[in-house]
């Protein structure tokens, strides 16, 4: 990333703790999915990945950051853009998701 989030991008990345994977009960932050968000006139772009290219819920998941990011004032446009570089790895997780995950007995190495 390199550059210094604004006050508006750090307030996204807090929404977007509210959008959980449909899968188990780990926010897209916290699951590692959310790559970048950057925001400019009341434009926000986001930069996010799956866990897998064959993800069955990737609509729903792009939808929910959609419409969280909307209920934010002042935004008036959210641009998702799907990336596969980096790879999403088990290693994009926090630890709050890897407590999660392991509480409900998925394991994460």
């Amino acid at each position: 990333m390199g550059q210094t989030m604004t006050a508006n991008e750090e307030k996204y990345w807090k929404a977007l703790t509210e959008v959980m994977d449909p899968e188990f009960p780990v926010s897209v932050v916290d699951m590692g999915l959310i790559y970048d968000i950057k925001e400019k006139d009341g434009v926000v772009d986001v930069k996010m990945t799956f866990t897998a290219s064959s993800c069955g819920c990737m609509q729903f998941i792009e939808s929910d950051v959609e419409e969280r990011l909307l209920q934010e004032e002042g935004v008036k446009e959210v641009n998702i853009q799907i990336v596969w570089e980096p790879a999403w790895t088990v290693d994009r997780l926090s630890e709050k998701a890897r407590e999660q995950l392991k509480y409900w007995g998925v394991s994460t190495k």
